[in-house]
Order: structure tokens, then C-alpha cells, then sequence
């Protein structure tokens, strides 16, 4: 990934922060001559390894478990949030009229090696600790008791666990750092008032801590 200097976002709890929120990632390998992207859903366990190791499982038709070794590198890409930048809404436009658009983003890049889990008991505690997270905040939140057992272990069967842990973490946020603080608030502003709340906060708030330092 590109990443000048401006842009970087270092912080180890900034990123774990932005993957808990943004868990559905993208796997990408590269076995047996072959690259390939999986979309899916990841746990992230900050308490374990260094940086952090990311759980998740995945049908076990998918041959992605089958193509890659334990330890294999790989990586898994979580975004945050994006959106077009229109120059209009930089006030430097409309003095001197040398802006141009551009998009910016918030994505952290996780890297590690992979290990294979073709274990029961390690898939359903996966799928457990997933189905509790994003359940919790909901007024009757499902459990895997509320559906028939044999129904779950048939399901559990069907799918392979993978775990990843990280060695590597670097994230990135684009937020109109090299624009100066006035257009970086113009921009947020307008984000914020088409809808894109979060990456418009993100970019009011850097604008803030620019104008500070």
C-alpha cells in the first residue's frame, strides 16, 4: 500500500478499534500460483500475540483452507469508511480555483500467517463468540440454543476454522491531511450533510488537531 507519511495511522488501538468495528475483511492469498480474495467476517482477539490474531471460519467447500499452509503470509484488508471529495466544498476553491477531486478512506492492512483449524470445538466457539458480539446490542438477541442441535452441529460440520495472527499492522487515513485544515472542514462538513457521517467526523476532527498543533 502507499502510504505517505501523512497519511499513516500507527496507533495499535486506533487500528484494532477499526477492525472490531469493520469486522467483514478481505482475505487475500497466494497458494499454489494462485491469488484469491474471501470476503468474511473476522473476530480479532487484541489480547493474544503481539498485534493481535484475527478468527474466522469459512464453508468448507471453499478451498481457500485447502490451497493454504499453515504458515503461509497473508493478509486481510478492513475498511473503514470512504467517499468522493468534490473540490467545491474546499474553500480555497473559491479563491483560487487549483483544487481538483479526490477520495479519501480510513483502511488498516493486517498481516500474518495462517493457520488452518479443522476442529470442532475451536469452529463453535468461533461462531459463538461472533453470534454474542453482533447479537449483543440487539433488544432479543439470537442464540445458537434457539436452534435445534442437530440442526447447529450439522452447520458447525460444515465449515473450517481459520486463524491468523498478526505481524504486521499498518493502517491508512486519507483525510485531506495535505489540504490544510480549512478544506479538510469544508470537506467534512460537506460529508457530513450528503450522509457520510463518519468520514466526515474523521476529517472535522483532524482539521481540529491541525489548527491546535
Amino acid at each position: 500500500m502507499y502510504l505517505p507519511s501523512h497519511f499513516i495511522e500507527s496507533r495499535l488501538e486506533v487500528l484494532h478499534d477499526l477492525i472490531e468495528r469493520n469486522p467483514l475483511g478481505i482475505l487475500f492469498t497466494n497458494s499454489k500460483g494462485e491469488m484469491d480474495a474471501n470476503h468474511i467476517p473476522f473476530l480479532l482477539d487484541t489480547k493474544q500475540g503481539t498485534l493481535g490474531v484475527l478468527h474466522c471460519h469459512v464453508a468448507r467447500a471453499n478451498p481457500v483452507w485447502q490451497n493454504a499452509a499453515n504458515g503461509d503470509e497473508v493478509l486481510v484488508v478492513f475498511r473503514a469508511a470512504d467517499a468522493y471529495i468534490t473540490p467545491t466544498w474546499y474553500p480555497t476553491k473559491h479563491e483560487t480555483q487549483r483544487q481538483v477531486p479526490t477520495w479519501n478512506y480510513m483502511v488498516a492492512h493486517a498481516y500474518g500467517q495462517i493457520r488452518i483449524r479443522d476442529d470442532e470445538r475451536y469452529v463453535r466457539a468461533i461462531v459463538a463468540r461472533l453470534t454474542r458480539i453482533h447479537e449483543a446490542t440487539r433488544e432479543t438477541p439470537w442464540k445458537m440454543t434457539h436452534a435445534p442441535r442437530d440442526y447447529i452441529d450439522a452447520l458447525v460440520k460444515a465449515i473450517v476454522g481459520i486463524e491468523i495472527e498478526v505481524t504486521r499492522l499498518t493502517g491508512k487515513s486519507k483525510l485531506g491531511q495535505d489540504d490544510g485544515a480549512p478544506d479538510m472542514r469544508g470537506a467534512g462538513l460537506g460529508l457530513k450533510a450528503q450522509g457520510d457521517i463518519l468520514i466526515g467526523d474523521a476529517m472535522i476532527a483532524r482539521a481540529d488537531i491541525d489548527v491546535q498543533s
